[in-house]
């Protein structure tokens, strides 16, 4: 299925976290947090102010970095997916 955005929203698929540190301690599946890093899968046109168009700052196969409780979750094709709107996204990791 194939899902497009509408004004400034994004679709960004969830990165899942290290299991094991760098240290070599594995982590359990009941202690890990819940990623705030994700791969942007598709972005909308933007959003318009004062009549005007304003683009969005983030593309397609960017990594970015969001609020905790931003978006919503979603299963697309089996795998989960967050809509969310491009003000609740941190950064970009370059």
């Amino acid at each position: 299925m194939k899902l497009k955005p509408l004004s400034d929203h994004v679709i960004v698929l969830p990165l899942e976290q290290e299991s094991c540190t760098k240290a070599g301690i594995f982590i359990p599946e009941t202690a890990k947090e819940k990623s705030h890093r994700g791969k942007v899968l598709a972005v909308g046109e933007g959003c318009y102010e004062d009549g005007k168009l304003v683009p969005m700052a983030v593309k397609i196969d960017d990594e970015v970095l969001y609020k905790e409780y931003a978006g919503d979750e979603f299963k697309l094709d089996g795998e989960k997916v967050m809509i969310l709107k491009q003000a609740d996204i941190i950064a970009i990791v370059e």
